[in-house]
């Protein structure tokens, strides 16, 4: 599934689309480079959730929790580790196998903890507004 966004009033609709094609998966790992708006798109993600809680970044927390009306949402950021050991040491296994939705920023960090299935999100840039967006289940 691949996704043109123009504008960040596009990212509403997208999120939705995607929550929509893919209602049972709970692990999505984003994939693009620094700056791409993996954090923005995952606001639009969890707004589409129902979360209320201010979304930002957990670069240096590691894990986020949100909550929403129904579930509880976990906002991995794993930029700042220098090991898979450290996301081993905060449960990261415990997280993912949980049932809730875990949104997961550089996923490349700790490749040897990933699940057996995920929902890959692939963010390109293609201009300073435009982004291209791949979603593709593993």
């Amino acid at each position: 599934m691949d996704i043109n966004i123009k504008t960040l009033s596009d990212l509403p609709g997208t999120a939705a689309a995607i929550l929509q094609k893919f209602p049972k998966d709970r692990v999505f790992m984003f994939f693009a480079e620094m700056s791409a708006g993996k954090t923005t798109f995952i606001k639009a993600i969890c707004a589409e959730l129902g979360v209320m809680d201010l979304v930002s970044s957990p670069t240096y927390s590691i894990v986020n929790e949100y909550n929403s009306a129904k579930e509880i949402i976990y906002h991995f950021d794993f930029y700042r580790i220098k090991s898979e050991s450290e996301a081993f040491d905060i449960g990261f296994e415990e997280y993912i196998f949980s049932g809730n939705y875990c949104l997961i920023e550089w996923p490349e960090k700790i490749k040897n903890l990933w699940p057996p299935h995920y929902l890959k999100i692939e963010i390109q840039i293609v201009s300073e507004a435009e982004r291209l967006i791949t979603v593709t289940p593993e």
